[in-house]
């Protein structure tokens, strides 16, 4: 077997609008495609043996076991690896099952697409599963616990923490879009204008003085002590000179930890000689330049989440520890302790394994134990200063028995030092009674305090900490999403695009769009290239100027990654015309309406759908689509518009030379086509269909005709508005059109375009694009001698994989199959071919530059417009 390669979907997919998080795996078995599983021998007692687990798997038996019967049967590897892979991600602690094996028009050759928690954990678990085949295919040992920890240790590093992933999950359960802003723990919550952003359990809304204050642990003491809130009494000293003094000014046992830390590291309780201060201040001091030496309170340590300034959630944290029972060590008791199923690796479960380290040894050696002493029976061994779950601590809610009197200190110290999330630790026997009675203090107060306790506390209730965040960032009546309008197709997308952007900039919006051009935000290009794919969807919803966007969303980027946003409200599809055929498994009509049906299957229940009606694979489009559906066409007896509108549905048509919207029975002319410039007088029909794809998207959000007439009437065609789409360029004596079509339907509008045009002569300047099919660039040329008098072929660029040759040879073959004398030049300079094609037109004449260079092509063109201007 082969990997040929491994692609990463994000978004909503060919495979899937839901699930979003797949990966999609191209697999060629080679000669095992003659060996389904039922003829290796021994294979299926094997993959039970190394993974029995996979019992559970139902497959299309619909029951447990149904897998293993498939094995049994026989089935193809490509399946067998889609559920191993499935597997060992469960089995790392990353439960997920959605799969699909398809195989391609290639024999052999299938996609294996599976779901994935943690992307690097999806791509790994993708690899191992072909590995772990071939392993069991060839009858050797297999060391899967290898790949299970491998897979557990990228989790660690890559997903994020248990508090970031709870906001997020709850965001997600409130249909609020978010995007990870980096590899660790900042997160924007909302699109565009109406985004929030958030890192760990720090908020856009938290105060970096509130953050200083509270990471002063000295500073936080002295605000507290002033607000009459008890603290512990202490002193901070930098200087091993100062230590004595210290230690005799608050008296042992005492509690030692760095200024500066975090999570309990560096700290040491319950000190009660100057030998073992000593130590605990240096070991202090590796953490931070100041320690705090403070009186150990005895009591239980109790943490208080305060969020946006109320109490949501107490919980009593003790240190990792073990109980004696007589009979075994202590390392033997913590290795027990680690067999609990909740403690696991890092975050990934409710509890931690615990780690032996120098604090556990210390705490031993003060009770003259090693872990190789046999506790008592009953007899309890803390191994950690602190209660840090992230140490091994465990939790107990005790939310509901908190004083009321209690709750009210908590909230007034979040205001005091001005957290609006912040994690109180109190030391005190209990949280029933006041801390005024009881003698409990306050030992820190946290900036971006963890949430796993109270999420899943040992014991007690879970607590949905995260809600309130949310309540905090997106209080009732506040937005997080902005209006996305997504239009595809084969044809027009681009224009269709920057006609849609056009109309609501007009009205008053910011907008931001993305084309095959670049990026643009309030019509400033801030980034150039083609921007159809979910990358340059996610620049613009990350933009926190952009109040609406228009996203030209392309067939490549939707096979490479999925669509770059979850949902939208309008999705147009222009067309759906023979390009880019045989390419990634696309190799029909009905292929690409698959691909371009994901943009549609992503918009809202209550959006809607804007298709053409006069291309049957939109109409096509149209039956399986889970929002409103909305038409326009070039003709307003086309029967699919008839009984749209018969039904009450809305449409945009062109009847008597206007744009018109009808609605049922009933018409509302927007505007005459002649009036619309990019229609160039109502003369170019593809024109006309752009703009009732933008006319019937606009109207449909909400704008009104006068308005939507306004804007159709000022978006001028030119370099500016519409680079490489029907740019004219007027020479004394001669015209110059530079066009971007690129297939055969591009070409023919082109084409009844020129119909219309007088001229002395009609000059062509034409190339191929290497990655498509051989016919469509034949075709291309069969419509380019039909337009044409006189043909340059100018291929510089874009070969894709071809020979030079091979493309001039496919154009001029088209070339001669419709006129065997037309007349031909061959000239692979641009620069070179483009001077001769102007320098030598004739008056009268007019030059059609059908160019895959559109940039570089309209700067030229420009060049020597401006030459002739000067002269």
């Amino acid at each position: 077997m082969k990997i040929l390669n491994i692609q990463v979907l994000r978004g909503p997919n060919i495979w899937s609008i839901n699930r979003k998080k797949l990966i999609q795996m191209r697999l060629d078995l080679e000669d095992l495609e003659q060996k389904p599983t039922n003829v290796i021998e021994g294979f299926s007692e094997r993959i039970e043996k190394l993974l029995p687990s996979m019992f559970t798997h139902r497959c299309s038996k619909g029951v447990e076991g149904g897998f293993f019967t498939r094995v049994k049967e026989g089935t193809w590897m490509g399946h067998v690896i889609e559920h191993i892979a499935l597997e060992i991600q469960t089995l790392a602690g990353m439960d997920t099952g959605f799969g699909r094996t398809r195989m391609t028009k290639t024999e052999g050759i299938y996609n294996v697409v599976f779901s994935y928690l943690e992307e690097k954990v999806g791509v790994y678990s993708a690899e191992a599963a072909v590995r772990i085949a071939e392993a069991l295919i060839n009858n050797v040992e297999y060391d899967l616990e290898h790949d299970i920890r491998r897979m557990k240790e990228i989790r660690e590093l890559e997903a994020l923490g248990p508090s970031t992933a709870s906001i997020v999950e709850e965001a997600v359960k409130r249909s609020i879009p978010w995007i990870r802003l980096n590899k660790s723990s900042l997160v924007q919550l909302g699109y565009g204008k109406n985004q929030v952003r958030f890192r760990a359990t720090m908020t856009e809304k938290t105060s970096s003085i509130a953050v200083d204050i509270a990471s002063n642990k000295e500073e936080t003491k002295r605000l507290l002590t002033e607000a009459a809130i008890p603290v512990a009494s202490g002193v901070t000293i930098s200087s091993p000179d100062d230590l004595e003094a210290a230690v005799n000014k608050v008296g042992f046992p005492l509690v030692f930890k760095p200024l500066d830390g975090n999570h309990g590291k560096g700290a040491t309780i319950n000190v009660k000689t100057m030998e073992g201060a000593v130590a605990a201040f240096e070991y202090a001091k590796t953490y931070s330049r100041r320690v705090i030496i403070e009186k150990f309170i005895t009591g239980y340590d109790f943490r208080v989440l305060v969020i946006d300034h109320k109490v949501v959630a107490a919980a009593q944290r003790d240190p990792a520890h073990v109980r004696g029972n007589g009979i075994h060590t202590i390392q033997e008791l913590i290795d027990k302790e680690n067999e609990d199923p909740r403690r696991g690796y890092g975050h990934e479960n409710v509890l931690t394994e615990i780690a032996v380290d120098r604090d556990t040894l210390d705490l031993l050696a003060k009770k003259e134990y090693t872990l190789e002493t046999i506790p008592e029976k009953g007899e309890i061994v803390y191994l950690k200063s602190t209660a840090n779950l992230s140490t091994g601590g465990t939790s107990i809610d005790v939310t509901d028995i908190v004083h009321p009197q209690n709750i009210f200190i908590c909230e007034r110290i979040s205001r005091v030092i001005g957290l609006d999330i912040c994690g109180i630790d109190i030391m005190a026997q209990n949280l029933t009674q006041p801390l005024t009675e009881n003698g409990g203090v306050v030992l820190e107060v946290n900036a971006a305090p963890g949430f796993r306790m109270h999420l899943a506390p040992s014991e007690g209730l879970p607590r949905n900490v995260a809600a309130p965040v949310i309540d905090m960032l997106y209080p009732q009546g506040k937005l997080s999403q902005i209006p996305i309008i997504a239009v595809t197709g084969t044809n027009g997308k681009t224009t269709t695009t920057r006609l849609i952007a056009h109309i609501i900039r007009s009205n008053g919006k910011r907008v931001g769009f993305t084309t095959s051009d670049g990026v643009y935000v309030h019509n400033t290009m801030l980034m150039k290239g083609d921007t159809t794919g979910p990358v340059s969807a996610e620049f613009m919803l990350k933009d926190p100027t952009v109040e609406f966007a228009v996203l030209e969303t392309a067939r490549g980027g939707i096979l490479r990654a999925g669509l770059g946003f979850n949902a939208c409200d309008i999705g147009v599809v222009t067309n759906i015309q023979e390009d880019h055929l045989g390419l990634s498994d696309i190799h029909n009509l009905d292929d690409l309406t698959r691909v371009k049906a994901v943009v549609i299957g992503a918009v809202r229940r209550k959006g809607w759908a804007v298709l053409n009606a006069d291309n049957g694979y939109c109409v096509r489009i149209a039956k399986d689509a889970r929002c409103n559906v909305a038409y326009f066409s070039m003709d307003e007896n086309n029967p699919v518009i008839k009984e749209h509108c018969r039904k009450g549905g809305i449409a945009a048509i062109y009847e008597n030379g206007f744009i018109t919207i009808k609605t049922g029975d009933w018409k509302l002319r927007v505007d005459k086509a002649t009036h619309v410039p990019l229609t160039f007088g109502g003369s170019v029909n593809f024109m006309i269909q752009n703009v009732l794809a933008a006319t019937l998207a606009a109207y449909l959000w909400g704008y009104k005709p006068e308005d939507i007439r306004l804007s159709l009437e000022t978006f001028i065609p030119s370099t500016a508005h519409t680079p490489g789409r029907m740019n004219i360029f007027r020479f004394k004596d001669f015209k110059v059109l530079v066009d971007f079509a690129h297939n055969p339907d591009g070409f023919n509008g082109i084409k009844g375009f020129l119909q219309g045009v007088e001229a002395t002569e009609h000059v062509g300047i034409i190339s191929a694009t290497g990655d498509r099919r051989d016919e469509d660039i034949i075709e291309t040329a069969r419509i380019s001698a039909q337009m044409f008098d006189k043909i340059y072929i100018c291929q510089e660029k874009y070969l894709r994989g071809r020979q030079q040759q091979e493309l001039i040879d496919l154009l001029i073959k088209g070339i001669r199959e419709v006129d065997p004398g037309k007349e031909i030049i061959v000239n692979n300079k641009s620069t070179e071919c483009l001077r001769i094609a102007i320098e030598s037109a004739q008056k009268g004449s007019y030059l059609t530059i059908l160019s895959n260079t559109i940039d570089n092509t309209i700067q030229r063109v420009t060049e020597h417009l401006d030459k002739e201007l000067e002269a």
